[in-house]
């Protein structure tokens, strides 16, 4: 047939569509933050001393800084950060020196910091199961994912790296 492709697709090696993550981190720890300053209006928390409050206000400011920079070093490598598009290459440079995840650790720390800069406890707590949920839900799919992928050499960087830092 004209334009059509009739080679037999091979089952054996099946297109790399990415990672399929259980749950999207940038949505969990969005939900998190809301759902905390949410909880935070209806039922508000003690106080925080405001040398905490100055610290929230300065993680915010790290977790942006680490996003940035960690996002500029996988677009200089000519790789995605979404994880259902295929991952081209490991990155080692930059933050991924220090961490193998360093964008998940820089929603870790705003949320860490929005809940102290906010003076909320809620949010502060709901970091645990936002926490617990990207480490089951994409860290474990993820790190299986580029182990299939690129074998030994992700093998040397995960001993090399900490997965946060």
């Amino acid at each position: 047939m004209l334009g059509m492709d009739t080679t037999p697709s091979d089952n054996r090696n099946p297109p790399d569509r990415g990672m399929v993550a259980l749950v999207r981190p940038p949505i969990v720890y969005a939900v998190a933050i809301v759902a905390g300053l949410g909880l935070e209006a209806g039922w508000p928390t003690p106080p925080l001393p405001r040398v905490l409050v100055l610290l929230g206000v300065v993680l915010v400011l790290v977790a942006v800084t680490l996003f940035s920079l960690s996002i500029r070093e996988l677009r200089a490598a000519r790789t995605t950060f979404r994880t259902q598009q295929p991952t081209t290459t490991i990155v080692m440079t930059g933050p991924y020196r220090l961490s193998r995840n360093p964008i998940y650790l820089a929603f870790t720390l705003l949320q860490l910091g929005i809940g102290l800069w906010r003076n909320s406890a809620w949010v502060l707590g709901l970091l645990v199961p936002a926490l617990i949920l990207v480490s089951s839900g994409t860290i474990a799919r993820e790190e299986r994912y580029l182990e299939k992928k690129f074998g030994d050499e992700y093998r040397r960087y995960n001993a090399d790296v900490r997965r946060w830092l």
